[in-house]
């Protein structure tokens, strides 16, 4: 079926890119199969990681379907566009529907996009992991394909406003090894192993990253055990006891 939403989105995309003139550093994207399916999974930092993750498998000419809230597509501008790009919405009240959506997307031989932690990591740090992914990857039959993105919080992200300006603002992604999700093993096992490797690919995005805080005041992107002003996980959950 042609493609008349998604490569359009594209290429907006990556015009936008080039007039924010944003420093895109990304490798690893031979990881990325050429021809059939797989589970890409990510860690989760802002509003606009899928693009930069999709942005990953373009040199291998795929394009990724990803898992997304579903009040996503009740929005009046994203969600004839997110529909249009056969994007998967996700009800987390009944997410049966959405599984076997992506299930047969992976079985038909398409990349589906999974952000773990279901929700953007407002420390920047990596939070515990679902297992859908695993599962999928099981049940479908096809790799896991870990990555990590940074960069991508300082543009737009949970409880800071957006930088969708001329910024030269870096952004790094680092794409890792696929691996098989064995049917042999339990899911949490490969998810425990999977979030392991989403955590080495981004300390090594971190530790490629040239961009530095400007000042106190422009630490907040950095997690506090990199010497930034983000919240830490701890006093995250504290708060959202209270």
């Amino acid at each position: 079926m042609a493609e008349l939403v998604y490569r359009p989105v594209i290429g907006l995309a990556q015009t936008l890119f080039k007039a924010w003139d944003l420093k895109i550093d990304c490798r690893g994207s031979e990881n990325i199969p050429r021809a059939g399916g797989a589970v890409l999974v990510s860690n989760h930092i802002s509003y606009l990681d899928f693009v930069f993750n999709g942005l990953a498998a373009l040199p291998q000419k795929r394009l990724v379907r990803f898992m997304a809230k579903e009040s996503v597509f009740r929005h009046r501008i994203s969600g004839p566009l997110m529909r249009g790009m056969k994007h998967i919405p996700v009800d987390r009240k009944q997410g049966e529907a959405a599984y076997a959506h992506a299930l047969d997307s992976l079985k038909s031989g398409e990349i589906i996009g999974v952000f773990p932690e279901a929700t953007i990591s407002e420390s920047f740090t990596l939070k515990s992991f679902k297992s859908g992914a695993a599962r999928l990857a099981q049940e479908a039959g096809v790799p896991l394909v870990p990555m990590a993105v940074w960069g991508t919080q300082r543009l737009w992200t949970k409880g800071h406003p957006r930088n969708l300006k001329r910024s030269h603002t870096p952004i790094t992604i680092r794409v890792g090894e696929a691996f098989e999700a064995s049917r042999e093993q339990y899911a949490g096992a490969i998810t425990r192993r999977l979030r392991e490797r989403v955590q080495e690919l981004l300390e090594a995005a971190q530790r490629a990253y040239p961009g530095r805080p400007k000042g106190p005041e422009d630490s907040w992107w950095l997690p506090a055990h990199l010497g930034g002003t983000a919240p830490t996980p701890e006093a995250l959950k504290a708060a959202e006891a209270h």
